[in-house]
Parts: C-alpha cells; structure tokens; sequence
C-alpha cells in the first residue's frame, strides 16, 4: 500500500513544482501600420501576438519581454489585416478543358487541385475566403485547413449552390438527354418553396457554413440566358427563412434586375455579381441593407477568353461577351448609390492567386483606394458575421496580418506586392 503512495507523491509532487510554461510572442515591428479602425496608415508601431491572437497594439518598436519571444522585422512594408474574397471556387480553375472534366476527373482528383488553389489564395494575401459552390469537396479542403493537414485560406463554404431546373446551377445542363435524368434538391435543385426548404436542409446537414442560390442564370453555365429570372419569390423566401433558422446568410447569384429585386425583397444577404442592376435595383439594396459583392475581375476574364475560339461551349460565349464587360460600369454606379459592398472576385473564372487584380478594377470605376481596401477587411468581416474576429488589427481579434511593398492607400497596385502573410499566428510567407 505504501509504494503506490510513495509514487504518487513523489510523480504528484515532481508535477506540481514543475515550471509553468511560457507562451512565446511575436512581435511584427510595422514601418506603417493600416490598421482599418481609421483610414491613415501609423508609422513606427508594432503587433504583439499570442496564441493565434493578437495581445497589443504598440506605438514604436517594442522590446520582447522574454527571451523566447520572436520578433519580425515590416519595418519597409505597410501592414494591414488579413485580406477576406467573399467569392471564389476553390475547387476549379478556367480552361478550355473545364467543360471535359466534369466527365473525367474524380472527386480525389478536384481535392488534390484544390490544394495549389487554396495554397495560392493564401499567400495573396487572402487569409479567408467564402467558397461560393462547388461539389463538396470543399466542405473537406475546409475540414482539412482547419485541423492543420494542409494550407489555404479560412473558408466559409456554401457547399452545392442552389437553382431551378435548367438554371444556372443545375448539374446537367448541357448533357445529353439520356445523361440529363432528373437532378432534385439533394443536388441543388428545385421546383417549389417545399424543394427549397428541403434543398437548404441538405446543404446544411452536409456542412455549408452559408447557402449559395442563382435566381437569374448565369454566363459560364451550359444554358441559353444568362440573365432572366429563374427562381420565383415564393421559393427563394423559403430558402431565406429555412435558412434563417438554421443560422445560415443567403448569398445569391443574379445578373439581370428582375431576378435581383426578388432576391432582395425576399430578404438575401448578397447579390453576387449583379451585372444589369437598375437604379430601382440600388434603391432597394440601400433600403433593405443588402451587400453587393461585385466580382469586377471576373467579368473582365470571361470577356477576355470568350475572344479565344474555342475556349467556351457555343452557348456559353455569346453571353461572356455581352455581361462580362458590364460589371465594372455597374460597380461604380453601385458605389456611388451608396450599395454596401464587400470585396469578392469568384476566382476560379480567372486563375487563382491574382484576387488582387479586383483592388485595381474599383479604384478605377471610382472607389478611393481606401474604401476598396476597406471593403476586403471591415466589410467582408461585416458581411461573413465575423467582426469580433476579423476585420482589423486590434487586441483580441485573430493573428490575420498581411504586409505589401508601398503604400496602397496611394498606390492600390500595392495589393499585388504582398510579401508577407500570417494567419492565426503563424506565419506562411516572409520575403
């Protein structure tokens, strides 16, 4: 009896006098600091981090406290917080082939692409990302970035996106007519408020984090048109309030203005693209609070390779050439009705890695830099539902820190010269 004892108090006692250990900090000495709770950029100041988070904001560069702690010199960079693209489609990229590999690739084959995409997103700049559709493997590349087995962006997924038959989103369209079967809600289609509400449920049990639908078609879907309303108000309210008690924003696909205003009064979170938006359109979007995430870059590239022949399907090119070149004109009419508007640039349509390009496509059509860069951090923060998050360099928020060559509060080209990036603490990039 006495042995047992003797061991617990001697292993007890050794466990108890041991030292505590020591969390280590970082300490990112930042030449100008953009911090995004004002828009002027402090010089001289430095990022304490701790655990993931950041523990202060100091003015000059401060002297780590212990011996084990780390410090990184941004003494020529402007830092900024980590940049959010509210949406891309992490698990594709653009290519004469894409239309052939639905036919030939498998599921193991679109993760392991989707692991150079995320990679790529993720040293851009873009610490975080709503993945806007895809197959689901998605749901897994999110999984995996979480749990620390591979590197990429924080995703926000909408898994499967949603529409009616022959819409934008429907799996088959194009196929032959023996191949084209009759896809339901289980594969993000319906036909009727009650498919709606069942197809939000299936996303939702299936791990979106946020539910995609198309209430107008859309340019690179094997479809007709590409911008007339393809989902009526009753059934895209039955997605919003299914969704609503679930948790889970609406984000909503829309080019041409008819579909968009249902979308809107039936209470979506966000028009994604919203090419052919009317003034009554914008109107409605400022009265009801709805996000405008334009996807500038987007437009740009499929006008862009619609010129290449061949490179899209018969039916896909004539629509590329026509809405492609408007989204620009759009976005600065938008902004200046006073639209909300969060950064987002559906990488996928173009290569990933060069989200940036969008900052420069909104200086142009008119947004001050400042505003632009606001909208991929404060805005995009607002928008996800993560301010307490992320958004801004500030204590207790998460480690998501980048820093770029130049100042892009005077020069947006800046965002293309991202030389440094952390995410939640750890650092992926310093050069």
């Amino acid at each position: 009896m006495l042995k047992p004892l003797l061991t617990s108090l001697l292993f007890g006692g050794a466990l108890l006098s041991a030292p505590a250990a020591v969390a280590q900090k970082t300490y990112l000495h930042c030449g100008r600091l953009l911090d995004m709770r004002s828009d002027r950029a402090q010089p001289a100041m430095t990022l304490v981090v701790e655990n993931g988070r950041i523990l202060a904001v100091e003015k000059g560069y401060a002297t780590p406290s212990g011996p084990q702690d780390q410090v990184i010199d941004l003494k020529n960079r402007t830092v900024l917080p980590g940049l959010i693209d509210c949406h891309v489609h992490l698990e594709g990229e653009t290519s004469k082939e894409e239309y052939l590999r639905e036919f030939t690739q498998n599921p193991a084959d679109v993760a392991f692409g989707s692991l150079d995409h995320a990679r790529k997103t993720l040293l851009a700049g873009f610490t975080t990302v709503r993945d806007l559709g895809g197959s689901g493997v998605n749901v897994a590349l999110r999984n995996a970035i979480n749990q620390g087995k591979v590197v990429g962006p924080r995703i926000f997924t909408a898994r499967k996106a949603i529409s009616g038959t022959g819409g934008h989103m429907d799996p088959t369209n194009g196929y032959r007519l023996d191949l084209m079967g009759v896809p339901g809600p289980a594969d993000g289609v319906i036909n009727s408020p009650d498919e709606a509400r069942q197809a939000v449920r299936e996303q939702y049990k299936r791990g979106a984090d946020l539910i995609k639908i198309a209430s107008t078609g859309g340019v690179l879907s094997v479809a007709k048109d590409g911008s007339a309303a393809q989902m009526t108000e009753a059934e895209i309210r039955a997605v919003v309030e299914t969704a609503r008690d679930l948790g889970l924003a609406v984000a909503c696909h829309a080019h041409g203005a008819e579909g968009m205003k249902r979308a809107i009064r039936a209470g979506v979170t966000s028009i994604e693209h919203g090419t052919l938006m009317d003034d009554e359109t914008m109107k409605l979007m400022v009265k009801n609070g709805t996000w405008y995430v334009p996807t500038i870059t987007a437009g740009k590239s499929v006008a862009d390779s619609a010129k290449i022949p061949n490179y899209y399907p018969a039916l896909v090119t004539p629509k590329a050439l026509a809405i492609g070149p408007k989204l620009q004109g759009t976005f600065g009419r938008a902004y200046k009705a006073g639209v909300k508007i969060a950064f987002g640039t559906d990488a996928a349509v173009f290569r990933h890695g060069v989200n940036a390009l969008e900052f420069r496509y909104m200086v142009e059509a008119g947004m001050p830099p400042i505003a632009a860069l606001r909208s991929a951090t404060v805005s995009a923060a607002e928008l996800l539902g993560q301010t307490a998050n992320l958004g801004t360099l500030e204590p207790g928020k998460l480690a998501d820190v980048v820093a770029v060559e130049g100042d892009p509060v005077q020069d947006i080209e800046a965002m293309q010269r991202v030389r440094f990036v952390m995410k939640q603490g750890t650092v992926y990039q310093n050069k």
